[in-house]
């Protein structure tokens, strides 16, 4: 995952990282928000934000957001729209730059799992929580969502004799319902909470056509030749039919803890 931990590759994603993942990320959001008693004088911090799907929800519920990424250009994009609850900034989530015990709620959606340093994101997420206060963190279950962990699937069955790629220690610790939990509890929470949210990525069958694009970024797609390739573009076109979209469904854990 080394592009992930570089500000160029967010940067340059941005555009299309609000285009599709925001819409779908935001789909768990309510899972995390019904657990959060948030009112007009609750402070959250959104680590990791994106382009914003968890700090715009917060602010709808009327909390005073501050929504931190260390892409310049995913915080310009959650900027932009000029929310007047919430304020955005670059901040590396593993050093925040902020004061302990700030906030009331402060959450974590699919971004400390890809810190080079998770453990300690983890632990400054804990640092800045009042006492009391919540800590909320999302994980993908298995080996991430949507069309990556199909692909994984799809491998398997197709291939079973081929090795899938390992997981990176933050995803393969913190995609069980325990590993989660232990991991809260070390950071400085107590009485974690996990729950396991399922929904459906709807894949655009149109983005087939330029099938590298899609799969490009995992280590899974780049080590088939061009005859497996085919055979999971053809597996993927028999599964949908001819629906426009295939639904793959995904499963988030979400850790919720207090202080």
């Amino acid at each position: 995952m080394g592009e992930f931990n570089n500000t160029d590759h967010w940067d340059g994603a941005a555009e299309r990282y609000e285009k599709t993942a925001h819409p779908y990320t935001s789909r768990y959001v309510d899972a995390a928000l019904a657990h959060v008693p948030l009112t007009h004088a609750s402070r959250v911090l959104d680590v990791a934000a994106g382009t914003g799907a968890l700090a715009f929800a917060a602010a709808r519920a009327g909390a005073q957001v501050l929504a931190t990424d260390f892409s310049p250009g995913m915080v310009a994009r959650i900027a932009a729209k000029a929310v007047s609850n919430i304020e955005a900034r670059v901040m590396d989530g593993q050093a925040l730059d902020l004061p302990d015990e700030a906030f009331d709620a402060v959450f974590s959606f699919f971004g400390v799992f890809m810190f080079p340093d998770w453990r300690k994101g983890l632990a400054e997420m804990a640092r800045v929580t009042r006492p009391a206060g919540y800590g909320v963190v999302a994980v993908w279950q298995d080996r991430g969502a949507g069309a990556f962990m199909l692909l994984g699937q799809l491998i398997r069955r197709l291939f079973p004799d081929r090795d899938l790629a390992p997981m990176p220690e933050a995803m393969a610790i913190l995609s069980t319902a325990e590993g989660l939990a232990s991991e809260l509890v070390k950071a400085g929470y107590r009485d974690p909470q996990i729950e396991h949210v399922t929904r459906d990525f709807d894949l655009d069958m149109a983005m087939l056509e330029d099938i590298d694009a899609l799969f490009g970024p995992s280590p899974d797609w780049t080590g088939l030749d061009a005859a497996q390739k085919g055979l999971i573009v053809s597996e993927l076109r028999r599964m949908a039919g001819d629906q426009p979209q295939l639904p793959i469904p995904s499963t988030a854990l979400i850790g919720m803890a207090r202080r």
